[in-house]
């Protein structure tokens, strides 16, 4: 830790000798020799008090700027001063005092100036009297004076900042491009990153804003988000700049050839491209590819097509009610043939004429104009006359409604005769005649819905639930017994009542006792003889009285 008998101002570090040098509230400029970690003599100056320091990275000249308004300039090989200007008293103000000092960065020959009273001078270090002098307008004092150097310019520009605002402009024709006032509270220093437009300001305040000038320069790669964020918030304020300009991406830039113009005043770097004259590129363009022309013809002639087509009136034709299908083929059918007249390429003309069928104009004559307005001359697709005549059309519902309820029944028979029909196809020998092939219905369900010329994918498709609410509404058939009920898919619903425990016990003593048959006498069911009596082996009372008889 260094002490000073006086307040320091500035500092600012000379790399040739390796020393700290310090503006203080004194007249001398302290140094300090950061390798041999002591201090050496200091440098005096003929102001009563010194405000700013600065170094030339170039020539390694150091220039103070006192209370009194002049710059002192020391060449450090020798250690003094080699000459020193009165740098306020050509603006016309008295009594004040330099506040900003900055040298150029490219020629080490133009020395920028700020005052107390609010004014930026710039000096050529050959000449004693200022080049340009710029106002800031606010009275306030100079803080901090950058040279900023991008791609964007061939010149560097100055970025000068007072407590109120900060300005950018052009040191050679001092035209403004812009400023910032900042509303978080008064300005104590700016920093900008090299070649870019970003700058950072450190305010009277918690937060420190940021500021984003794509005419300035590009963003720069840690942050190249900023450039979508200025591409969404864009009001387009600055496309009158880059009037009849083209902008080139950097690959667009190599396909012509162009990426030598790169760092000269014919490109403007602007975020992740570059803005080129309209004129140079089209020239550019045209040695790269020599037969864009031709392509930008076609391309002329597409678009003056689709322009005539769209501009056609169409008219929307309403079709009748009756025979609609039919009107509406012919009118498709008039709409091509337009369409192939219109191509104006002769083959198709050719092709159309001889083909040329009957059309929706045609049958507008009073002879044919009932089929569309009288009933009698309805077509019914459903018709056996309409079926016989287009036979493929009659049977497309067939086919489906004959895989949906039959299954083909195969037999060995069948299958020997496909093998050999497969051996014999590759033969010579005509085919014989195909054997029609044998179904067989699926279920009675599906044999009612065929006979009734049904569907039954809907009904499959609906879920148990639906299937079973569907049963509530339909009533038990006769042929069944009591209590069942017929649902779809040939299921059957059953009630029944449960029996007490009592009665399922009798009935279990019933089949533990064996069953013994009961002697005595049973009748055999046959009549009796007409004589009135009967005669047989198990009649005892008749025999024995017969005996008695004979006895």
């Amino acid at each position: 830790m260094f002490l000073f008998c006086r307040m320091g101002r500035d500092i600012t570090y000379d790399s040739w000798s390796c020393d700290l040098l310090c503006a203080a509230s004194s007249p001398e400029l302290y140094r300090i020799n950061l390798e041999q970690g002591r201090f050496l003599s200091s440098l005096n100056t003929q102001s009563p008090a010194l405000n700013v320091v600065s170094r030339s990275k170039l020539h390694g000249l150091v220039a103070c700027g006192g209370e009194d308004g002049a710059v002192e300039c020391f060449d450090m090989r020798v250690r003094s001063s080699v000459g020193r200007i009165d740098a306020v008293g050509p603006s016309g103000d008295v009594d004040q005092g330099v506040t900003a000092l900055e040298f150029d960065g490219d020629g080490g020959f133009l020395m920028a100036v700020g005052t107390s009273a609010g004014k930026v001078l710039i000096y050529d270090l050959r000449s004693s009297h200022p080049i340009r002098i710029q106002d800031h307008m606010y009275g306030s004092p100079i803080l901090d004076i950058k040279w900023h150097q991008t791609l964007n310019y061939e010149q560097p520009m100055l970025i000068t900042s007072d407590d109120h605002v900060v300005r950018i402009w052009d040191p050679e024709t001092g035209e403004s491009m812009t400023s910032i006032e900042p509303t978080g509270g008064k300005i104590n220093d700016v920093c900008t990153f090299p070649g870019s437009g970003l700058i950072l300001l450190a305010l009277d305040s918690s937060q420190i804003p940021s500021y984003f000038i794509p005419s300035l320069g590009p963003a720069p790669k840690w942050c190249s988000s900023i450039e979508n964020f200025t591409e969404e918030l864009d009001t387009g304020g600055q496309t009158t700049i880059y009037d009849h300009y083209k902008f080139l991406t950097k690959e667009e830039l190599e396909r012509l050839n162009l990426t030598n113009l790169i760092g000269t005043n014919l490109l403007r770097a602007y975020m992740h491209g570059y803005f080129i004259n309209y004129a140079l590129y089209k020239k550019a363009k045209a040695l790269a590819d020599p037969f864009e022309y031709e392509a930008y013809i076609e391309q002329q002639k597409r678009e003056k097509m689709e322009a005539e087509r769209a501009s056609r009136i169409t008219i929307r034709k309403k079709l009748p009610k009756i025979n609609r299908k039919l009107a509406a083929r012919l009118l498709k059918s008039e709409e091509a043939e337009n369409e192939n007249r219109d191509a104006g390429d002769d083959e198709n003309k050719k092709s159309s004429k001889k083909k040329k069928g009957i059309i929706m104009q045609d049958l507008q004559d009073e002879r044919f104009k009932a089929i569309f307005t009288n009933k009698e001359y309805e077509i019914k697709e459903t018709s056996d006359e309409y079926l016989a005549l287009h036979p493929v059309g009659g049977t497309k519902k067939h086919p489906s409604l004959l895989e949906e309820h039959f299954e083909p029944a195969v037999s060995d028979d069948d299958e020997s005769e496909s093998e050999t029909d497969v051996s014999a196809s590759s033969d010579d020998e005509p085919s014989k005649p195909r054997v029609p092939r044998m179904y067989e219905v699926k279920d009675e369900k599906h044999a009612e819905a065929f006979w009734n010329q049904k569907s039954l994918a809907g009904e499959e498709s609906l879920p148990m639930g639906d299937r079973v609410a569907a049963l509530k509404d339909q009533q038990s058939s006769r042929s069944l017994p009591n209590g069942v009920k017929q649902g779809p898919g040939g299921s059957r619903e059953i009630t029944f009542t449960a029996r007490s425990k009592a009665k399922y016990r009798e009935d279990d003593e019933d089949q533990e006792k064996p069953y013994q048959k009961r002697r005595g006498v049973q009748s055999l069911g046959l009549k009796p003889p007409r004589g009135g009596g009967f005669r047989g082996r198990g009649n005892r009372g008749n025999r024995g009285g017969g005996r008695r008889g004979r006895r």
